[in-house]
């Protein structure tokens, strides 16, 4: 399994491919799935509903090489605090938590981390298995 550290660097180099003229508040994700390590960053656009998170840049790759298992995710943000994926990430993320938990790591500017497992972050979460009731 892929170290925090990889999955850490994958992030940042992530992070600096960011397009965010309009928020200025670049985001790298790397995902660790199947044993492989998926990257995305954000991509803003004028039309600010047409914005993609970094998170679902990478479950895109990931989704793209075949991956479904999600072991680990990272987060990095330009903030000084961590920041944790947004609503609209949460619920893309829970496509994939029926494969079992992952730990999320939010790391800050100056270093700040916070780990923290899917289903502390979204409890109760609407997902795949909510469909076959």
């Amino acid at each position: 399994m892929a170290e925090w550290s990889e999955l850490l660097a994958a992030a940042r180099k992530a992070q600096a491919s960011a397009y965010a003229p309009y928020s200025n508040f670049q985001v790298g994700s790397s995902i660790l799935a199947d044993g492989q390590v998926f990257t995305g960053c954000n991509v803003e656009n004028a039309s600010y509903g047409a914005t993609v998170c970094a998170e679902r840049n990478a479950i895109g790759a990931m989704i793209l090489a075949g991956a479904k298992h999600i072991e680990r995710v990272v987060v990095v943000t330009p903030s000084k605090s961590p920041k944790t994926p947004c609503g609209v990430c949460r619920q893309v993320l829970a496509e994939f938590h029926h494969h079992g938990d992952f730990e999320i790591l939010s790391v800050g500017s100056e270093g700040a981390e916070q780990c923290i497992l899917f289903s502390d972050l979204h409890p109760q979460g609407f997902g795949p298995k909510d469909l076959v009731d």
